[in-house]
């Protein structure tokens, strides 16, 4: 029997597989039947959809018609449907189902009648914003809307909908925007689990009550003592039963993991333990020989103890020879390829140096288990320098070295390594830091080596697209990595440093935001009020200016156009003259760039100097 783990994520994996490429003439004849069941259902009084011409046979003619957005324009699958002021009339498209990978649908501002459907999570499960506002939706919302999870955005407003509230809506723990303002409601607002929403949600319904509209009145203060206490005596009773079971949950499924298949555990290496002939193939020689027996034994079978990180890419262990040289060891997760695909993309790997790269020493297969070996970073990553309570606050000097540094290396991989490569998963765990906190870049060239729906999971897991903080915004259209989806997700990193934030949760952010530290620092700016966002341990030391300044480049970097961004090599050369005096550079400090130009498909670059960009800055 299967863990609870593996099931959740077989679950999603489906989830991710089916959203992203389905089966491709099916998902595409299914999007193509959606519309047609829209345009048939709904009148159209202004001939708003007077171009949805059905006849074309083109690949991708869906994607054409007004309203429409697709995943590819190329590819008959709906991403978006934005169908808002085109005076259409009738009841709710049920239609609407067959859109299966839709994220978004908008048919505000229209005359569209009726209930909302009770099934509405079957029709739209996988939503991230709807908007229903402004038309003529009578009746109660549907409870099992709360089983539209990955609901960013629910706007109901300005319609007829009558009765309560459904207390299950503050269970959608991702919800940022939402309003239900003028309509005919009534009872108590929901709690919701992760914060509040303005009166202006609720304004227009008389008859609605709680935080943050006046409190519901009982009938009196004597009446109303015994239901709190009741309440009170409740909700303990309730909480301990909930703990209880929660408890024993956990308990099962630590016990299942530990008979199973514990992903962190190490039942895996057990099952390789007999296989000691396998020989490491060795780039650096730190020793005179390694075999898997020697991995096994420095990393005490690969225990748990031993674990020092968990990415999207893998597990690391720390392991320790015999002669006291420690490395990193990482188990790569879900690689597809066959060996002799993966031996080739390791000799790539292999050959990839500089001196901001986190050097690979080795790798090693036996079974379907691929592990590489590394140098042992002994200051950690700097996500954990940076939010760890309990590690020494970096100062200023310090940050602007890893930033420049840690550029350096991406404009190196990006403009210079051959073949250049676009990371595709930086963040401030990637970053690991020598004894001198010295940035050296991490996980390199590993997201080829992945699953490509793993390797996008956690994109789409953690809400809207974006929510993991890093991911640039283009990508929830295109799902194409570039060199500019690099960039951005550096310029959060940037931020990081700056303010010492984390990039969904903003400690700073007042009571009630709900947006990332980049939606954050975009309504600061707009404010002029960046001075606001940099940490308190590194303002006011004498180096405001440079941190100004820097906070500017990474704003830059996580502009929403991708085509306004800087190439990793400008960013570089941008960091390298803001910390002109502390004399960052080395002897290799110099990019040159092959012809071609940079990565992807950009235009050739040419070579910036620190004057010009000081001018420039």
């Amino acid at each position: 029997m299967a863990s609870d783990l593996r099931a959740i994520r077989n679950f999603v994996g489906v989830f991710v597989l089916f959203l992203l490429i389905g089966s491709f003439s099916d998902a595409d004849q299914s999007d193509i039947d959606c519309l047609r069941k829209i345009y048939s259902s709904l009148k159209d009084p202004l001939k708003s959809l007077s171009l949805w011409n059905f006849n074309n046979t083109t690949p991708g003619f869906i994607c054409k018609f007004p309203g429409i957005e697709c995943w590819h324009e190329d590819e008959d699958k709906v991403l978006n449907i934005r169908l808002s002021d085109m005076g259409l009339q009738g009841e709710f498209p049920m239609g609407l189902s067959d859109c299966k990978s839709m994220t978004g649908l908008d048919l505000s501002n229209n005359k569209i009648r009726g209930i909302i459907p009770s099934n509405i999570s079957d029709l739209i499960k996988y939503i991230t914003n709807l908007d229903l506002s402004s038309n003529q939706f009578s009746g109660e919302i549907p409870p099992s809307i709360v089983n539209c999870t990955y609901l960013n955005e629910l706007k109901l407003n300005d319609n007829q909908l009558t009765g309560k509230i459904p207390p299950e809506i503050g269970q959608l723990g991702r919800l940022k925007k939402f309003s239900v303002a003028k309509n005919h409601l009534n009872g108590t607002i929901p709690h919701f689990s992760n914060g509040s929403f303005s009166a202006d949600s609720y304004s227009g319904n008389p008859l609605l009550c709680g935080y943050p509209l006046p409190p519901c009145q009982g009938s009196s203060k004597k009446a109303a003592a015994p239901a709190i206490v009741g309440a009170a005596v409740g909700g303990v009773v309730v909480g301990a039963l909930g703990l209880a079971i929660g408890m024993y949950i956990y308990l099962r499924k630590m016990k299942k993991w530990k008979k199973e298949e514990d992903p962190l555990g190490n039942k895996w290496a057990r099952s390789i333990k007999g296989a000691k002939r396998i020989k490491i193939s060795m780039f650096e020689k730190i020793a005179t020989k390694m075999s898997l027996k020697d991995l096994m034994k420095a990393t005490d079978s690969f225990s748990n103890e031993n674990i020092i990180g968990l990415g999207r890419t893998g597990t690391m262990y720390k392991a320790v020879l015999e002669d006291g040289t420690t490395l990193m060891v990482k188990r790569l997760q879900d690689t597809q390829h066959s060996e002799k695909e993966f031996v080739s993309e390791m000799a790539t790997l292999g050959s990839v140096k500089h001196n901001n790269l986190v050097p690979l020493i080795g790798f090693c297969m036996t079974k379907k288990e691929r592990l590489l070996v590394y140098k042992h970073m002994p200051n950690g990553n700097l996500h954990d320098k940076l939010h760890n309570a309990t590690d020494k606050i970096l100062d200023w000097a310090t940050r602007l070295k890893i930033a420049t540094r840690a550029a350096k290396g991406f404009a190196w991989l990006h403009h210079s390594c051959n073949p250049r490569i676009i990371h595709r998963n930086i963040s401030s765990s990637c970053i690991l830091l020598d004894s001198d906190y010295e940035p050296k870049i991490s996980d390199f060239g590993l997201a080829r080596l992945m699953n490509p729906i793993d390797t996008h999971l956690s994109t789409f897991v953690n809400g809207e697209f974006g929510d993991l903080g890093y991911v640039a915004p283009e990508y929830t259209r295109t799902l194409v990595a570039t060199p500019k989806g690099d960039v951005y997700s550096f310029g959060v990193v940037i931020l990081e440093l700056v303010t010492r934030e984390k990039p969904t949760y903003v400690g700073k952010a007042p009571e009630g935001f709900r947006g990332n530290l980049v939606e954050w620092i975009s309504g600061l700016s707009t404010e002029g009020r960046l001075k606001d966002a940099v940490d308190e341990a590194v303002a006011g030391k004498g180096c405001d200016g440079e941190v100004f300044q820097v906070l500017k480049v990474a704003c830059n970097c996580v502009l929403p156009g991708h085509k306004e961004r800087p190439t990793m090599f400008e960013v570089y050369q941008l960091l390298r003259a803001i910390g002109d005096r502390y004399d960052f550079t080395t002897e290799e400090d110099v990019l040159v760039l092959p012809e071609g130009g940079g990565a992807g498909d950009e235009p050739p670059l040419e070579l910036i100097v620190a004057r010009d960009v000081q001018e420039h800055h």
